[in-house]
């Protein structure tokens, strides 16, 4: 892919090429993509990444310095970068792109990146092992699924915390009702309790419609922060 800056137009078009790519696809995508993807989604207006960040700034009370981040999907590392900035010093990365992974490493601020496809190879980590586990934007059909929240919860620490942020894309509904139920069910089991939930009327363009319309032009985010149970 051109290293040269694209339009808005061009961006979203690039997008909607993945539609109906199944995680293999994409992670080869992804690779493409990895050179040129900062730069691309800030066409978007992108706003997912602070928003879960933000929220996790506001209910940690923690040790910054000290505590071990797991960050899922990482990317290029944009949730980490941000996440220096606060004061966190340790990060594990995990993510289904080698180029993405080798665009976070570039920063320098990850002691360990590990790639694994999340739903056909089993998350990176051992259980019990993380005081912060984060998945920043990689919910959604075609990308981490459903089943991985476990992975997650079993990731933390007895007490950690589980951040998740994600978009209401049009064409994830069935995805969407089968996370919330996921959510509802770990919650009902005791398996985590709900810290904090914040929303965003407009986290990005759609990049799947091409309007002035303010409704059908954004899409809204939601960022959750869970609580792992002691027991």
């Amino acid at each position: 892919m051109s290293a040269n800056h694209r339009s808005l137009y061009e961006v979203k078009t690039l997008i909607q090429a993945t539609k109906g790519f199944n995680l293999n696809q994409m992670a080869k995508f992804y690779d493409s993509w990895a050179p040129t993807y900062e730069q691309d989604v800030k066409m978007l207006g992108y706003n997912l990444h602070p928003l879960l960040v933000d929220c996790l700034h506001a209910n940690f009370s923690g040790n910054r310095e000290e505590v071990q981040v797991l960050d899922v999907a990482c990317g290029s590392g944009s949730v980490a970068k941000l996440m220096v900035e606060l004061g966190f010093k340790n990060f594990v990365g995990v993510d289904c792109s080698k180029g993405m992974l080798e665009q976070a490493a570039r920063l320098g601020i990850y002691q360990d990146l590990k790639l694994a496809l999340l739903g056909t190879d089993p998350l990176p980590a051992e259980n019990g092992t993380f005081d912060v586990v984060i998945l920043a934007g990689g919910l959604g059909e075609g990308f981490v699924p459903v089943s991985v929240l476990q992975e997650l919860h079993n990731a933390a620490k007895p007490g950690g915390l589980i951040g998740l942020s994600k978009g209401a894309h049009s064409n994830s509904e069935g995805y969407t009702k089968d996370l919330e139920g996921e959510l509802k069910r770990m919650v009902e089991e005791g398996l985590w309790s709900l810290v904090a939930a914040k929303e965003l009327d407009r986290y990005m363009e759609n990049p799947y419609v091409d309007t002035d319309e303010e409704e059908e032009r954004f899409i809204r985010g939601i960022a959750c922060l869970f609580k792992k149970s002691n027991q």
